[in-house]
């Protein structure tokens, strides 16, 4: 706790207990802001989780899928099948605000057919396999959304704890120590002037 530099006067007596009253109101507000962001984050990763773990699980179908495909036909099959694709997707950008904190949405349009080759030596699973692989694009942006929410929600939880600390550690302990300090400063100038204003009162009384 550190004492302001400034001078012992009423003014600055006033302007530093109107600092105090924005750093309480600002510290408050801060406060449940982090409240509020941390209720949200919680609740964004646990759901971000369940969407991950699910996520996997359908990777791995897909993979499955596509390695039992690789079993059953030649290297160079599967590459000229695979060599042109037939299916592309534009993806676009949106940010929204929850809570002050800008994340991600992703659009993404799918055009074409991913299975656009012979079905000649090709095995039914690798049809399979790139159709669920298509679907599962959604689900992977729908997974990178949620993920990046979270940590730019982090960070933000991080920045406002930081400037809470400072409200409640440094900022308004300083001024609090201030306001005391010239309080007592002028308490004591009220005194020294009382008593000298005695001691001339005694004295024209003497007279």
């Amino acid at each position: 706790m550190a004492r302001i530099n400034v001078n012992p006067n009423r003014m600055e007596l006033s302007r530093l207990k109107k600092r105090l009253v924005v750093a309480r109101r600002g510290h408050k507000l801060l406060k449940d802001k982090q409240d509020a962001l941390i209720k949200a984050f919680l609740e964004r990763a646990r759901s971000g989780k369940v969407l991950r773990e699910q996520v996997e699980e359908e990777l791995k179908e897909c993979y499955g899928a596509f390695v039992l495909s690789r079993a059953q036909t030649t290297p160079e099959i599967l590459e000229q099948a695979l060599i042109f694709p037939g299916a592309n997707c534009t993806l676009s950008v949106d940010w929204r605000n929850v809570m002050s904190v800008m994340v991600p949405h992703y659009n993404v349009k799918q055009e074409g057919n991913p299975v656009n080759y012979g079905f000649v030596n090709v095995p039914i699973l690798l049809d399979l396999a790139l159709e669920q692989f298509s679907k599962l694009i959604l689900r992977l942006l729908e997974l990178a959304k949620e993920e990046k929410a979270i940590r730019l929600m982090a960070g933000e939880i991080e920045r406002t704890r930081r400037r809470v600390n400072a409200l409640e550690y440094v900022m308004i302990p300083d001024l609090q120590e201030t306001i005391r300090y010239i309080s007592m400063k002028l308490d004591e100038q009220e005194r020294s002037t009382l008593s000298r204003l005695m001691k001339i009162k005694d004295i024209v009384r003497a007279k």
